[in-house]
């Protein structure tokens, strides 16, 4: 769900609309008597130091200030604490990022959410009876609790409410955010209270106890929590590597890779930019486009002109966290709200063999380390690409035939056995095979030669693939010889299509070079072919049996009687 444009202005005009009235409304109702301001820019100061001092704990981003907001209520009301509160969650719009158009409305709502949370914890208190001007440090332990817990439980559920109306309708009110937000209340509660009583006894210094001691802790927790990030992203790119180093096949890899990288990234848009070097081209590959596949289509000049270019020529990585970075270099292909971009070469034996885009429509999406990461990532994508490349020429050599460029008879044996399972365990209803034999070939070989004997097995492959299309697999099963195996296809079906490709055979004609190399003589020979078939299980429910049937077919029924037909085998 998105936050439409006219609840954003929604927002600006209840903030406008609530919180001038009622700051004056507060100043008239709670106004201090009296107000040290050294103690009160202290105050200030703190709460500025805590807010820009944020932190992550299993994902959650955990801001300390209530503690010292509650050590201003207890002192000054609820007037100055909302002033604090105010002041110190400006920190807070820069590190949210809401300075674009598209956010602007979030500082309204932030402002309007921590002023009414500031009030109602603030009110609940006084109509309990607190009076700070006579409290005891009883009523200020159970005061300072009903207090926070007041404040938690409002500011959740403004939140519970933005979230569950405007962002998320399966929003939780209870959450593992929550928990925390909970467990920070209570670790930093009795600091707030010393923090105040620290302040009526001793003065400034009390900030220097509590402050120093808090802003270290904060500042090494930030550390522990910065290298911890970096572990778990070093962790998971070797996840990466570990599931890239298992696939064999090249779609597998590009498909592993773009879905993990865009798990481990906060982007929008990634693209595998590849570099054709004959002819200083680059061409996508691959592109996601909000966790989707995409065909984006992009010219070599807007890629060679732009970022990608950039870090082929340079053989450098870009890191951009704004707009305005990089707002010089064309990006036609981007939309026009894209802010972060990371750009990466793709290297295989010193050599950049393309680049991986990764871009962000929000400012200061990636950081500096995940450059790094990307780089290791894309080191790992290349070896994986490079032995996926070399398995599948391996396999492909073993797999099929290499004149014709068709399925070999190996491979053509182990399909064979597959479908024959298949239909034995109900999955096909019908198995037909098909065997192809070209009339006289011998004799073309010695009138034209076995070169062009060759060009004509070739271009009766590329013929037979172009008629038959996806309908099943077809097979250079030896010599002059083909096989097509046709799931789920009736005999009947199969005399038709092979009576069709028999004719089309007998009405193409076929070129070869009866000339040198430098000198070619191209010249027109027509061939045909004779065709035996067979289907199971009603001629049988084995498949070597289906073959001999075929080939029993093609020998006795086609070529027997003149040749140039097509016969079905008869039990």
């Amino acid at each position: 769900m998105e936050v439409t444009w006219g609840q954003r202005i929604g927002f600006i005009i209840m903030w406008i609309a609530i919180v001038p009235i009622s700051t004056y409304s507060l100043f008239q109702f709670d106004r201090p008597d009296e107000v040290n301001w050294g103690i009160l820019l202290a105050y200030v100061a703190l709460a500025l130091l805590a807010s820009i001092l944020p932190f992550k704990v299993a994902g959650t981003t955990i801001m300390l200030i209530q503690w010292v907001n509650l050590a201003v209520f207890l002192q000054y009301g609820i007037l100055v604490e909302m002033i604090v509160m105010q002041i110190a969650i400006i920190p807070l719009f820069f590190y949210l990022k809401l300075f674009s158009k598209d956010e602007f409305y979030r500082m309204f709502f932030n402002s309007l959410m921590f002023f009414s949370v500031s009030v109602v914890s603030g009110l609940a208190v006084y109509s309990l009876g607190f009076d700070r001007e006579n409290a005891q440090i009883g009523s200020i332990l159970l005061y300072s609790v009903i207090f926070q817990l007041v404040n938690m439980f409002a500011n959740h559920l403004f939140l519970f409410g933005y979230l569950k109306y405007f962002k998320d309708p399966d929003a939780k009110f209870m959450s593992i955010d929550t928990l925390w937000d909970y467990a920070g209340m209570v670790i930093t509660l009795p600091f707030g209270i010393m923090l105040y009583l620290l302040n009526l006894h001793v003065g400034v210094i009390g900030f220097l106890l509590l402050g120093i001691p808090f802003v270290m802790i904060s500042l090494v927790v930030r550390m522990y929590n910065s290298s911890e990030k970096i572990n778990d992203d070093l962790n998971v790119a070797s996840e990466i590597g570990q599931q890239l180093a298992g696939k064999h096949t090249v779609d597998e890899i590009f498909n592993i890779f773009l879905q993990r990288v865009n798990e481990l990234f906060p982007t929008e848009f990634s693209y595998i930019v590849d570099i054709r070097r004959k002819s200083d081209e680059m061409y996508v590959m691959f592109a996601y486009v909000n966790g989707q596949e995409a065909k984006p289509i992009v010219s070599s000049k807007d890629l060679v002109n732009s970022i990608p270019g950039r870090v082929w020529k340079k053989d450098k990585s870009y890191l951009y966290h704004t707009r305005s970075e990089w707002n010089h270099i064309p990006l036609t292909y981007l939309p026009d709200n894209v802010e972060s971009i990371m750009a990466v070469p793709i290297s295989r034996n010193q050599r950049i063999e393309g680049v991986f885009l990764l871009a962000s429509t929000k400012k200061f999406a990636f950081e500096t380390h995940q450059l790094q990461i990307l780089q290791l990532l894309c080191s790992y994508f290349a070896v994986s690409l490079e032995k996926a490349k070399y398995v599948e020429d391996a396999v492909s050599k073993s797999e099929r035939c290499g004149l014709t460029k068709l399925y070999n008879y190996r491979y053509f044996d182990h399909c064979l056995e597959l479908e024959m399972n298949k239909l034995l365990n109900g999955k096909l209803r019908q198995l037909s095979l098909m065997m192809l034999d070209i009339d006289h070939f011998k004799m073309i070989n010695d009138t034209y030669g076995h070169q062009s004997g060759n060009e004509i097995l070739v271009a009766f492959s590329r013929l037979l693939e172009r008629e038959l299309g996806e309908l099943g697999t077809l097979a250079r099963y030896g010599g002059e010889e083909f096989v097509v195996l046709l799931p789920n296809m009736s005999k009947q079906k199969t005399l038709e299509l092979a009576e069709r490709l028999r004719k089309v055979i007998e009405e193409t004609p076929f070129a070869i070079n009866m000339g040198l190399a430098d000198r070619p003589q191209i010249q027109e020979v027509t061939i045909t072919a004779s065709i035996g078939i067979s289907t199971a299980p009603e001629d049988s429910d084995e498949g070597m049996s289906l073959i001999r049937n075929a080939d029993r077919a093609l020998y006795i029924g086609a070529k027997r009687e003149g040749r140039n037909r097509v016969a079905e085998y008869i039990k």
